[in-house]
């Protein structure tokens, strides 16, 4: 797996067109580290998630994701940063076979990220490394193709939840990426399938992949962001993220005085964020990042395809 990513965030917030979807959020994490974005639905959590991965633009503050700045090298951050399982932006095809997704995701893998020299090795060489990476991802992600009702022939549309979670999570890690986002980490899963989860991302975190985790309840031993409720005129993760994929709404200079974020440790001692300055005068940003992040706002399909592999 790639080396991790550190996380540097000071004053982030993401406007929509009905108010803030999150402010004032503030905290740093070490790379490998195991980063738990907790809160209620509809306080931000998703939108968090997806500014920190590159894949929105932020209205106010900085963030530096592996020493690269947010929101001035999006595109830089989403080639370090892989999404697992993100409803509406980077789902499972329920049609699909988890060998066909497995297969799918490698080719993609060889084709954009691999350099051009691996594209002219011969066919059983290519076969041989996409089937040492599928292996690699899966062991990291914990998924038994055997123990499923079908092996690899299995529909997704068969798997359990934590299987579900489990193959996405290999999708993801076939890129060996520096950062691994997932959102509703623990929707609809039982207790003890919730701790498999958790124990699964301390496993990818501790291999080096720092973790960031949408969750309703996150374990005393993650870092904890936790994103507050929005008033009721503020826009929801939904709304927001159309927002932001739409380029609309990007005042930053009203917001409702009662929005607040914290972060706690793993001790469980909170401390109040206050909002900081975006002070980032970094003029490395290349032509292709400032054309990528331009396009980033305004088309959001581009982020699903570039995620799932498909059209």
């Amino acid at each position: 797996m790639a080396d991790g990513a550190g996380i540097v965030v000071e004053g982030l917030g993401l406007k929509g067109p009905r108010g803030w979807a999150f402010r004032d959020v503030s905290f740093s994490a070490g790379a490998g580290s195991l980063i738990a974005l907790e809160g209620p639905s509809g306080s931000g959590r998703t939108c968090l998630l997806l500014a920190l991965t590159g894949r929105m633009r932020t209205g106010e503050g900085h963030a530096e994701i592996g020493g690269l700045p947010l929101p001035r090298r999006m595109a830089a951050v989403r080639r370090i940063a892989a999404l697992g399982q993100v409803p509406g932006v980077s789902e499972l095809d329920p049609s699909l076979t988890v060998a066909e997704h497995l297969r799918e995701r490698a080719l993609l893998q060889r084709r954009f990220d691999g350099s051009v020299r691996a594209l002219f090795r011969r066919p059983g060489t290519r076969a041989a490394e996409a089937g040492a990476r599928i292996e690699e991802a899966l062991t990291a992600a914990g998924l038994d193709l055997d123990a499923l009702p079908k092996g690899e022939r299995t529909s997704v549309r068969d798997l359990e939840r934590l299987e579900a979670l489990r193959l996405s999570i290999a999708l993801a890690l076939m890129g060996r990426p520096g950062l691994l986002g997932i959102d509703d980490t623990d929707l609809k899963l039982s207790d003890a399938d919730r701790a498999e989860a958790w124990a699964l991302l301390r496993a990818v975190a501790a291999a080096g992949t720092s973790v960031l985790a949408v969750c309703s309840e996150a374990p005393a031993d993650a870092l904890r962001v936790t994103t507050v409720g929005a008033p009721a005129e503020a826009a929801t993760d939904t709304e927001a993220a159309t927002a932001a994929d739409t380029g609309a709404d990007r005042d930053a200079d009203a917001a409702p005085e009662t929005d607040t974020s914290r972060t706690t440790g793993p001790a469980g001692n909170s401390t109040a964020t206050t909002p900081t300055p975006d002070t980032d005068t970094d003029t490395d940003t290349t032509e292709a990042d400032t054309a990528a992040d331009a396009d980033i706002t305004e088309k959001g399909t581009d982020d699903a395809l570039a995620e799932t592999g498909r059209s």
